[in-house]
């Protein structure tokens, strides 16, 4: 599994050094984003036509000007007209929208929804491979890479949902995996004018309280204030270099107590159900940069144990961005009750820890009487809940009859 498991490996970059002045060391300059893709190079032509489906490439422009790739799968392999609502799937961190897509058509669900009647609209995050462009910035200005999670939600997910809804007229469902969660999460939480473009939400190994992440990699770099020498070093992009990967798995290797024999295991709980004949399809797409100010947010919320805005360090700085000496909250409680919410989590996975989970659930103890439905699979870590051969059944059916119901 060792193979698969390096399309995660890049976490491992917040193990550079437990010395700042070694990063200089390993990561020599900021490499130079050169990114040609060329009209085949595209999700629908190499992974959604290539299986029979019909697909369409859209463009979406946030109000801070980044241009995310969005695919669209209107109808289903039979080529029927669907006629149920339009679903959108939005991946997590360091992927784009491939892996909804990477198993056969009976396994992925990208193809199941469309199978089943869905118009399917596939999200892809600012700084991925399809989504690098902006009206005035490249990849190559650090003012590209100034963002957190925190623009996910008050950008990215307001443009790409208010354009769904645009294009056809719908309300629509909403699918969100690790990452994918919590911007959800922190937008129903406002209650603003968004939320009503939705139908219901399912949220698959959902990311909100990470202070109890059972993923020792990914604590221990938080709390080494890795992301953060990075960022004050001027190294933006994160990682800054893809081909520095073998060296800092050589570093991690030989750190005690580190087993590097599968280092998905390591980062994201021991997966069950993925299978890792996938690997080489995989590697085509993933893994995906993300902002090093994105990472330092998460990092912050490990240590805090709260979910919040990005800490700008100072009473100073917090106030001119946000009026107080501490960033607000997104307050879970705040989730409108009547909300639709499908939760599928696993009791392997390290990342949406099992008592992170129970904690969210607990701000959600008071929602409808049948608006909140979970699923919880024992034997499932993280990338089963996207990746794994047997989530058509375990996971997905249900979330389709959820979505009937709403």
């Amino acid at each position: 599994m060792l193979n698969f498991s390096f399309v995660l490996t890049l976490f491992v970059l917040f193990f550079v050094s437990e010395n700042a002045l070694a990063v200089d060391k390993v990561f020599p300059g900021n490499s130079k984003y050169v990114e040609i893709i060329s009209d085949d190079d595209t999700i629908c032509k190499s992974m959604v036509q290539a299986q029979g489906y019909a697909c369409e490439e859209h463009k979406v422009t946030t109000k801070d000007g980044y241009i995310l790739s969005v695919q669209r799968i209107p109808v289903g392999r039979s080529g029927k007209t669907g006629n149920k609502p339009p679903v959108l799937l939005q991946h997590g961190i360091f992927v784009d929208a491939a892996p909804w897509l990477l198993n056969s058509p009976e396994e992925s669900l990208g193809f199941i929804l469309a199978d089943n009647g869905f118009d399917v609209w596939l999200a892809n995050t600012r700084g991925t491979k399809y989504s690098s462009g902006h009206t005035s910035l490249t990849p190559n200005d650090s003012a590209y890479w100034e963002w957190s999670w925190d623009e996910l939600v008050h950008y990215d997910l307001s443009a790409l949902v208010q354009y769904v809804n645009s294009e056809t007229g719908q309300k629509l469902h909403y699918v969100g995996h690790s990452l994918g969660t919590l911007i959800a999460l922190a937008s129903f939480s406002q209650q603003d004018k968004l939320i009503n473009l939705f139908r219901s939400a399912a949220l698959l190994s959902p990311i909100a309280y990470l202070n109890q992440i059972q993923s020792q990699l990914t604590k221990d770099a938080a709390q080494l204030h890795i992301a953060e020498e990075l960022y004050s070093l001027g190294y933006y992009e994160f990682p800054p270099a893809w081909d520095i990967l073998g060296k800092i798995l050589e570093t991690i290797c030989n750190e005690p107590d580190v087993n590097c024999s599968d280092i998905m295991t390591a980062l994201t709980g021991p997966n069950c159900c993925v299978n890792t004949s996938k690997a080489g399809v995989l590697l085509k797409h993933e893994p995906q940069p993300t902002a090093t100010k994105n990472i330092i947010h998460l990092s912050q919320m490990i240590r805090t144990g709260t979910i919040a805005m990005y800490d700008y360090g100072s009473e100073e700085e917090n106030k001119r961005h946000y009026g107080d000496s501490k960033p607000p909250v997104y307050d879970m409680r705040n989730i409108p009750k009547e909300l639709p919410l499908f939760l599928g989590y696993g009791g392997r996975d390290m990342l949406a820890d099992v008592d992170d989970v129970k904690a969210l659930l607990n701000d959600l103890k008071d929602h409808d009487k049948g608006e909140l439905f979970r699923v919880y699979i024992e034997e499932y870590a993280h990338a089963d809940f996207v990746l794994g051969v047997n989530a058509s059944q375990v996971v997905y059916d249900p979330m389709i009859s959820f979505f009937n119901l709403h």
